[in-house]
């Protein structure tokens, strides 16, 4: 990949680009999917593909081809494109070489190495720890593998290869018989270390525990929010707002704030680049910065937002690598890495005298992402007294503000999980609105 980007990199300013930039990807990825307690189908793709970026007088060209051998005609499209854009008065430049920080736990030997067979195998192993419960069906399902390498070379000196793995299992489950219920789990890591039995065992537990569930009234108490719930939250209430790009459009709450309390004081957040297997760790972001972690939210004050390059060049400040791409034909953007709560633990359920417990919520793409505002469907909700699990809730919607609850959190778990690039606890948020 290295000889292929210099090539690239030489046809675009030959084409004239004052700065260009290669971005390659390539990945190998195994595939399982589940339907109705079985193997419904399995596959292998090998995809590969590289992205152009070339600049003239401050206009960004790009072009991309998964067709390796034709990597000059990318780079005299993206010239091209280019060439007939406006000067953008904001770009400063592409990122120069840096000091990279060395990273563990993201490339797998087992992974890179594991066959079609294990991936079945493994998939098995979810049906068979839901089948472990009686009553169940698994709905759907799907196993994943993935190896692959990126590298990012550009004319300001920046190289930089990385190669990584990734495994994930996922279960969706029902009940049968009279009282009908659904519910699913997952994990993801970067290692070879996750029990695929266990997933299915844990979705159809949850599944069973949600028959025969009440109807509860209207209130307002303390409900604790799991991680996947949380996660979710945060990702399309929260994140929005601590994105460069949202802030210099005025598309945030947290515009001009920084050095203000907006939490509990009990609570940080990190954004971190660096963090040993994180799902989101690599020694640079996507465009060639180091890894690093900011500190976003300090003992409840809001200390950073997330920078890439350009949107660090407009407002004079020094990008926290955060260039986020999802392929090589996308050019980059802000998004987060390894999103870390930190909020001390205990045993959440048992230090809850009355509450609700809350695993997963519908409808949080629906958040108003500027005021922090939203209302969900919480799935597999159940109620807590005296510091128990009590019983399962039929129906619940749940209402708030993501600031407020930052404000209200009064408790967490010591359950955390890594949801994708989300890494956190159960929390629990006093006195939220709910609705049965």
């Amino acid at each position: 990949m290295y000889e292929l980007a210099k090539k690239g990199l030489k046809a675009a300013t030959d084409f004239g680009a004052e700065e260009a930039e290669i971005f390659i990807m390539e990945n190998h990825k195994t595939s399982v999917d589940i339907r109705k307690d079985e193997i419904e189908g399995a596959k292998e793709n090998i995809s590969q593909g590289l992205g152009i970026r070339a600049i003239i007088n401050g206009a960004v060209g790009f072009a991309s081809t998964n067709i390796i051998s034709r990597i000059d005609d990318a780079a005299k499209s993206a010239v091209s494109s280019a060439r007939v854009r406006d000067s953008d008065p904001d770009w400063k430049s592409l990122p120069s070489n840096g000091n990279y920080p060395e990273v563990s736990g993201v490339l797998d030997s087992e992974l890179e190495q594991m066959e079609l067979d294990d991936c079945i195998s493994r998939s098995m192993q979810m049906i068979e720890g839901a089948k472990s419960v009686s009553g169940i069906v698994v709905t759907s399902g799907n196993f994943s593998r993935s190896s692959g390498s990126r590298l990012i070379m550009n004319t300001n000196g920046v190289e930089i290869e990385e190669s990584s793995t990734g495994i994930s299992g996922f279960t969706d489950v029902i009940t049968t018989g009279d009282s009908v219920s659904t519910a699913y789990d997952f994990a993801v890591s970067r290692k070879n270390d996750i029990d695929f039995q266990v997933i299915g065992k844990s979705a159809a537990k949850l599944a069973d525990n949600s028959r025969n569930a009440i109807s509860i009234e209207a209130q307002r108490t303390s409900v604790i929010l799991h991680p996947f719930a949380f996660s979710d939250l945060l990702g399309n209430a929260f994140m929005p707002s601590i994105d460069a790009n949202n802030v210099q459009k005025g598309r945030s709450n947290l515009t001009g704030r920084i050095g203000e309390n907006i939490a509990t004081e009990k609570l940080s957040i990190i954004d971190d680049g660096v963090l040993d297997g994180g799902i989101e760790t690599g020694r640079s972001d996507d465009e060639g910065v180091p890894s690093q972690r900011t500190t976003v939210l300090d003992k409840g004050v809001f200390k950073s937002y997330l920078y890439d390059s350009y949107t660090a060049g407009k407002d004079n400040v020094e990008s926290t690598g955060n260039a986020s791409r999802g392929s090589y034909f996308s050019t980059p953007s802000v998004g987060p890495r390894n999103f870390i709560v930190d909020y001390p633990g205990t045993d959440i359920i048992k230090d809850t005298e009355n509450g609700v417990l809350v695993n997963t919520v519908i409808g949080a793409h629906t958040a108003n992402s500027i005021s922090g505002d939203f209302s969900v469907e919480a799935r597999n909700a159940f109620t807590i007294k005296d510091g128990k699990i009590d019983k399962p809730i039929k129906s619940l919607m749940i209402s708030g503000n993501i600031f407020d609850m930052l404000k209200k959190m009064d408790g967490a778990g010591t359950d955390t999980r890594k949801v994708g690039g989300v890494v956190t606890p159960s929390v629990r948020i006093e006195e939220m609105s709910v609705v049965g």
